[in-house]
């Protein structure tokens, strides 16, 4: 039974803090990407599970190709393997793929996997899990704003909203980060203009589906006004 309402329509993850995570353990921060994999599954089950309907997960961003060459590399080889063998997962549970972000230096592999993975799940109508790779969020404004110069259409909010890579998504209604940074980091800057933020200390290896869901009851007592009285 879900005993959570309402359940917010949208949430968006800011997933930090694998890294620390790893580095406190003595080990290499790659092991802390891989649990992190672990705990994305346990998310998106717990979405489905409670009925949210879109999940958006931050996993590469514009600016983590200043990381180390070893630590991107092992990233970009890490989505591929990760994507392909979920596929079959999100099948079952009826999970759509989406992608956004800037995708042409992303290396032939990796996109062919995000090809494959859009095909393979487009039936699916529970759940649409979009994940954000070499997004930012400034970029994507930006490239916005010279698409919409570009065509022949009005300068209006609506008519700006077709140019973004989220065009097909309702804005969030929930954004969390864990990690204990309370900064949005050029996520989703024009779509969380009246999103609910949530900030846990939690690192995203140890973040549990019980806290998922205190955080998501939380969101259920607030008032939304949206600018109104």
């Amino acid at each position: 039974m879900n005993l959570i309402s309402p359940v917010p329509n949208h949430v968006a993850i800011i997933m930090d803090g694998n890294g620390r995570w790893a580095t406190q353990r003595g080990l290499n921060r790659t092991e802390g990407h891989k649990e992190g994999v672990k705990v994305v599954k346990k998310i998106v089950e717990a979405s489905v599970e409670v009925g949210v309907k879109y999940l958006t997960l931050f996993a590469f961003s514009t600016e983590n190709w200043k990381r180390g060459p070893s630590e991107v590399n092992f990233l970009l080889n890490l989505f591929v393997d990760t994507i392909y063998n979920y596929i079959p997962e999100l099948k079952r549970n009826s999970v759509k793929l989406n992608f956004i972000g800037d995708f042409t230096p992303l290396p032939v592999p990796l996109k062919k996997t995000m090809e494959y993975a859009l095909k393979e799940t487009s039936d699916g109508s529970s759940l649409v899990l979009t994940i954000a790779i070499n997004y930012g969020g400034r970029h994507e404004i930006l490239e916005a704003c010279r698409k919409l110069c570009e065509s022949d259409e009005d300068i209006t909010e609506e008519n700006f909203k077709k140019f973004l890579y989220t065009k097909d998504l309702p804005d969030p209604d929930l954004l969390i980060r864990t990690s204990g940074e309370m900064r949005i980091s050029n996520f989703l800057l024009f779509q969380v203009a009246y999103t609910e933020l949530y900030f846990t200390k939690t690192l995203w290896p140890d973040f549990t589906k019980e806290e998922y869901f205190k955080i998501l009851q939380d969101f259920g007592k607030r008032e939304r006004r949206f600018g109104g009285v």
